[in-house]
């Protein structure tokens, strides 16, 4: 990668961006481009046994752990467990992180998903994406970030399970190849290990590791690589064109 660029990921809750993207961020982090992993809340109801202080806390601890193994900066925006609403406030905070990273890559949800704060995320960040370079969008920060240059290439990662809440399922239309990183990505899901117990006892996954590999091998298998992550490129009006994904990874990309 021969000039630096920023990437951003930015997910609901810590371990999201680790389950759908992260072999894709290994891949870039070894190419040299700087990675920012962030989080909207910092998964505060994600314990049936601990206060929300403190599963918070612990899942913070958890997020900076697993960026740190790909070399990433974590950031959480302090929002709440399913009170992420398409809002001023909670536009702010993303606008003001996307001008602070100036990335170049983004990544966040699918705009459809099975919970409403992954698709608020992926609503709000698109947003951001799209007028982080207009000057009049106000953040009310102390020290604002100064509008973006231009606008920033975002792609949504796959749904879990890769359906949509009706079960219909959503097909990607670019996957990356993961063999290489898939390793390191199993290393930063492991790293949330106050999970475990909360997705088998909330969503029945026997374990984060085994639902992982599954849903790579899945992935790959439409891609024609053994694991791979899948995306789609927002295309809207305004929003750059080309593949810049492909580029930066060559043949790792189809």
């Amino acid at each position: 990668m021969s000039n630096t660029i920023n990437v951003l990921a930015l997910f609901a809750h810590p371990d999201d961006a680790e389950f759908l993207c992260a072999g894709t961020l290994a891949h870039l982090a070894s190419r040299g481009a700087g990675i920012h992993l962030a989080t909207m809340s910092a998964g505060d109801c994600g314990s049936t046994t601990l206060a929300s202080s403190k599963i918070a806390a612990l899942r913070q601890r958890e997020a900076a752990r697993a960026a740190s193994l790909i070399g990433a900066r974590y950031h959480c925006l302090k929002g709440k467990d399913l009170l992420v609403f398409y809002d001023h406030p909670h536009l702010n905070k993303v606008m003001e992180l996307v001008r602070r990273v100036r990335p170049s890559l983004v990544f966040t949800h699918s705009p459809v998903d099975y919970m409403a704060d992954h698709e608020m995320v992926s609503r709000l960040i698109q947003t951001a994406c799209f007028g982080a370079m207009a000057p009049n969008y106000k953040t009310g920060h102390r020290n604002p970030a100064p509008p973006l240059p231009g606008v920033p290439h975002l792609y949504y990662a796959d749904a879990f399970g890769r359906r949509d809440i009706l079960g219909h399922k959503i097909a990607s239309g670019i996957y990356v190849d993961i063999s290489k990183t898939l390793k390191r990505k199993e290393e930063m899901l492991a790293c949330h290990e106050s999970q475990q117990a909360w997705l088998k006892t909330q969503q029945e996954i026997p374990g984060t590791l085994f639902a992982m590999r599954k849903m790579s091998q899945e992935v790959g298998k439409s891609g024609g690589f053994r694991w791979a992550e899948g995306f789609r490129q927002h295309l809207g009006q305004g929003f750059p064109a080309d593949n810049l994904l492909k580029k930066l990874l060559g043949r790792l990309v189809r």
